[in-house]
């Protein structure tokens, strides 16, 4: 029954804003932050201020995210990813706003992305801005730190660990080949603010879309509960595919609580 009006949703819209978040990419792997009441599974990500303040937070960072990377790297769209895919592809897709910074979408078919929290894919420094490809970096985390590849772990969100080790302090995390600067990943990190040119991009799309879809996220961060709350300031119907609650839940016309792949594979 939610399915079928999910799928009247979609079709009564021809400019959806759709908001994804870590629902939609578990099942290409890529485990999420929270429960089905929103609340966190296992301990907070690093927050940008350990991450600068301690350059043993970077080692224990680094260390982690390249035994997670080896999975992470290699993970493959899923049927959500490839839904809304076709949902652009059929002209009814304003924009695509993700919370994910595994770049799924994109390698779904996806263009008209915003990636609102960044992309792993790059580690960029802090010091000059040069870029390098995550991959690349990879390569040079194991050249530098051989016997760490030995260690295997469990996955957690977003590339990294569950890397079961006390002593990071061997671990070798180059600086920038440019200027010897701090290397970070080209994401948002906790306690870092989104870009206001990005929130802007977003907000221009979000003004001339007709209904918002949620995909897969709780929207406990408030990155992406600030669209649902400017699309209920607009009038707008919004729509929430999630397994729990969302912060969102008094806004929603319509909410379906099932897996993404399953509620979307209409769209295919």
């Amino acid at each position: 029954m939610q399915n079928s009006a999910l799928e009247d949703f979609v079709a009564g819209h021809q400019r959806l804003f759709v908001l994804t978040g870590a629902g939609c990419s578990t099942n290409s792997g890529i485990p999420d932050y929270r429960d089905s009441n929103g609340n966190w599974k296992r301990t907070r990500p690093v927050t940008i201020q350990a991450f600068l303040g301690e350059a043993g937070t970077r080692q224990r960072y680094w260390a982690r995210s390249m035994v997670g990377w080896r999975r992470f790297g290699r993970a493959a769209p899923n049927g959500a990813h490839r839904a809304l895919a076709k949902l652009e592809e059929q002209g009814r897709c304003e924009l695509l706003l993700t919370q994910n910074v595994d770049r799924l979408h994109q390698a779904a078919g996806s263009r008209r992305v915003i990636d609102l929290h960044g992309r792993l894919d790059v580690v960029r420094c802090l010091g000059c801005a040069a870029t390098t490809p995550r991959e690349q970096f990879q390569g040079e985390l194991a050249q530098l730190n051989p016997a760490w590849l030995e260690f295997d772990a469990a996955d957690a969100p977003d590339g990294d660990a569950d890397l079961d080790h006390d002593d990071f302090s061997s671990f070798v995390v180059p600086g920038c080949e440019a200027c010897g600067g701090v290397l970070k990943p080209d994401v948002v990190f906790f306690g870092e603010n989104v870009s206001r040119d990005v929130v802007a991009s977003a907000q221009v799309h979000l003004e001339q879309a007709d209904a918002v879809l949620v995909v897969g996220s709780s929207l406990m961060v408030y990155s992406g509960f600030r669209f649902v709350r400017m699309a209920e300031q607009r009038g707008l119907p919004i729509a929430a595919v999630n397994l729990g609650r969302t912060r969102a839940d008094e806004l929603l016309a319509l909410k379906v609580e099932d897996q993404c792949e399953t509620a979307l594979s209409f769209l295919l």
